[in-house]
């Protein structure tokens, strides 16, 4: 039989990935993590590829057993992680012994955590991507006593010296809290508010319980258009910022339906698009401008960060006679 990580306590918890870029010319929202840089982390630190299935906890208290030795990262939010009770640390390497406890608890000033695994696990796929999709009812939820299949088997780890892992990795940490500033290039109908527009920037937002994965709804002064006239139902992308009828900004997300009617005032970047994901209701947003420019090149340096946690990682995995598995 497979080896496998059996939950405990479920909480909010799915399996994902980065879901499904470019499946959107079919009427398919992307979907996927949606606090992407953590969840990259989170698997380059376990020597596994970006695109590997790992498990999102949203929120809500979660604990699982291994049947055997696995190797796992916990990164995202903030939270009290725990292995039989004793404190472990977050954005790093760790090591679980098969039938030990792993608890994440406590999530605070973010709302999301990533837990990788040596390996990954088996989960379905739909076009390419096991990221759960509400519309079309595809997806795993987890529930207590899931078992969760591992693809690899992790080797024992042990320092030749001291006889226990030893990792300092230290990969950069996101900054989490109550406040979030949000990095926006222009929308397509940013003239269409004129110098309403700069409240935008100007102002700060509010986070409302009724945001989801599909987006947020915010509170706060709403640009308001100076023309008058309908807009024609188009494609939208994730981060668009709409201005609805109403007293509500709404900032589409990963689980975006791919057309909409409302003016697109802003976009927000791809590297901001993780730390929106990290937002909690009630949480304070502010805007900031930046050019395309300064966008691609903040993108281009994010993927470079990564990138040089995953040679870190891999170097201190083949250190310890861990095979890294990434395929690319």
């Amino acid at each position: 039989m497979a080896d496998t990580l059996t939950v405990r306590q479920s909480g909010h918890a799915t399996v994902q990935d980065l879901g499904r870029p470019g499946r959107s010319r079919y009427g398919l929202p992307v979907n996927g993590a949606l606090d992407q840089y953590s969840a990259r982390v989170a698997n380059a630190l376990c020597g596994n590829d970006d695109t590997d299935p790992l498990i999102e906890i949203t929120a809500l208290d979660f604990s699982c057993t291994p049947s055997t030795d696995v190797l796992v990262a916990v990164t995202g939010a903030p939270a009290d992680v725990t292995v039989d009770g004793i404190p472990q640390p977050q954005w790093e390497p760790l090591a679980v012994r098969g039938g030990q406890t792993l608890a994440v608890t406590g999530i605070r000033l973010g709302l999301r955590v990533y837990l990788a695994v040596y390996g990954s696990i088996h989960a379905e796929s739909l076009l390419g991507s096991c990221a759960p999709d509400t519309i079309l009812g595809f997806g795993r939820f987890l529930r207590p006593g899931d078992d969760l299949a591992l693809r690899a088997q992790c080797p024992p780890i042990g320092h030749p010296q001291f006889r226990h892992p030893l990792f300092r990795i230290r990969p950069p940490r996101p900054r989490f809290g109550e406040s979030w500033t949000i990095d926006v290039t222009d929308g397509p109908d940013v003239a269409e508010f004129g110098d309403s527009a700069g409240r935008l920037l100007s102002a700060a937002y509010v986070v409302t319980p009724s945001s989801n994965h599909i987006g947020l709804r915010m509170s706060g002064p709403v640009p308001q258009r100076a023309v008058s006239g309908e807009v024609l139902s188009r494609g939208v992308p994730v981060g668009a910022v709409e201005v609805p009828a109403g007293d509500q900004l709404l900032v589409l997300h990963r689980g975006r339906g791919v057309t909409a009617g409302y003016p697109v005032l802003a976009v927000v970047t791809s590297t901001s698009l993780s730390p929106l994901g990290q937002a909690r209701p009630g949480h304070t947003i502010r805007f900031r401008r930046r050019s395309v420019a300064e966008a691609v090149a903040a993108h281009r340096a994010e993927r470079a960060v990564i990138r040089a946690v995953r040679h870190r990682a891999a170097a201190v995995l083949q250190s310890l006679d861990i095979p890294v598995l990434t395929r690319r």
